[in-house]
């Protein structure tokens, strides 16, 4: 029999009143007592300290390595190789010999204008003492004054014809030393195009073999050109420090100074092409090869910081959470500035010594007790919110009436030497 017949029998017979109010008393009396509610429990978090330090601002880029000098080396007379005398990829002093071409045909031309000037100098010799007899003789008339012009004019040619030999002979020796090419540099050799009887033509394409100098090297890269007064005003005042860095590489970056900045900035990128001069003593760095660089532009002195991940994002902008000393959070507005090595510049709302909470804020609302924890011993955000009912960033509890944090926060970290 349910509880409504019960009652309607009840309610039927006289003395049904008075058993209804019992029965009512009765339900009253065995329903359960409401409790208070609980109170919420602390939230683990892990803290840090806001501390001062020096920052340096820094722009990165992706860079390229290009050889100090780079030179193709070509025949300048045409002829048949008689020798390499090097290996490819081979590092090379300056005047080093590389190749040698068959000499013979211009040691030949060499001795025929040898031969031609001697030949001429012998004619000269007697044309210049002919000239000097007739001179005495046409004094005394016993020549014709046209007799001595014609032997003059003839001593006159022929020491033109000497110096043209000469010439001619200088010139042959320069054809003959072309058939011995030196190394114009120090540097590293390629790939060699051609051997030893190969038939080589003056200044053919491609070129015998190419030359790279790689100590010291260039590294060119681009910046935004937003950046190009502060990079020109360093540059005013001394030099600008440049790193380059391998990927992969457990050496660290290589150090240099940049040393060029093009004339005209890149319309369609909008950026500025530099270029950075690295010793490259150890040899790290080679043409062509990719490398990422970090171009030092300034450093903050004495710059209030906090690790990069205390730093979140909200609806609001940007904000951090301070464990005060009754061990409550509160939800503080931040400005952010530049990142590096894993810290943020806080430019305004923190002061140095006060703590901050760098993991576990999804489980915080500003007023929140807290329970601080050392890294690797559990809590954070690595507990479900919903584990201690506290009330997530997009909302406040309403038990506790306190205000929302902004909502979805994320990492606040930008890039090096920008704003996040």
């Amino acid at each position: 029999m349910n509880f409504r017949r019960i009652v309607a029998f009840l309610v039927c017979r006289p003395s049904g009143a008075a058993a209804l109010i019992f029965l009512a008393a009765g339900l009253v009396a065995c329903s359960p007592k409401k409790e208070a509610p609980r109170p919420r429990p602390p939230a683990p978090v892990t803290v840090a300290q806001v501390t001062q330090q020096d920052v340096p601002q820094e722009l990165r880029a992706v860079g390229n390595v290009e050889a100090y000098t780079t030179v193709a080396v070509k025949a300048l007379v045409s002829g048949t190789v008689a020798g390499v005398h090097f290996r490819e990829g081979q590092d090379v002093a300056q005047g080093q010999l590389l190749f040698t071409i068959d000499p013979r045909p211009f040691q030949a031309a060499l001795r025929q204008a040898e031969a031609n000037l001697a030949k001429n100098q012998a004619q000269a010799t007697n044309a210049e003492a002919q000239a000097r007899r007739y001179a005495a003789l046409v004094k005394d008339g016993i020549v014709t004054q046209e007799q001595y012009d014609q032997l003059k004019t003839s001593a006159d040619a022929l020491a033109a014809s000497v110096a043209a030999d000469r010439a001619a002979v200088e010139n042959a020796k320069v054809q003959l030393s072309f058939c011995y090419i030196h190394a114009p540099l120090v540097g590293r050799t390629g790939n060699l195009v051609v051997n030893a009887g190969n038939i080589v033509k003056a200044n053919d394409n491609p070129a015998m073999v190419t030359i790279n100098q790689i100590s010291p090297v260039y590294v060119t890269f681009a910046v935004p050109e937003k950046e190009l007064l502060t990079i020109k005003r360093q540059m005013a005042g001394g030099t600008l420090r440049v790193e380059a860095a391998i990927p992969s590489d457990p050496h660290g970056p290589n150090s240099g100074t940049v040393t060029f900045i093009d004339n005209t900035v890149d319309m369609a990128t909008g950026t500025i092409k530099l270029k950075g001069t690295f010793a490259n003593a150890e040899r790290r760095l080679w043409p062509g090869q990719f490398v990422n660089v970090t171009l030092t532009l300034a450093v903050l002195a004495k710059a209030t910081v906090v690790p990069s991940q205390a730093v979140q994002t909200g609806q609001q902008g940007q904000y951090v959470f301070v464990v005060l000393a009754d061990g409550t959070a509160e939800l503080r507005p931040v400005t952010a500035g530049i990142s590096h090595g894993g810290v943020m510049v806080i430019e305004k709302g923190l002061a140095p010594g006060e703590s901050v909470v760098t993991d576990g804020q999804m489980r915080l609302m500003p007023g929140a007790k807290v329970e601080v924890k050392q890294p690797g011993q559990g809590g954070g955000t690595k507990v479900p919110a919903a584990a201690s009912g506290a009330g997530g960033p997009t909302g406040a509890s309403p038990a506790t009436g306190g205000a929302a944090p902004p909502a979805q926060p994320t990492s606040g970290a930008g890039l090096h030497g920008s704003k996040p």
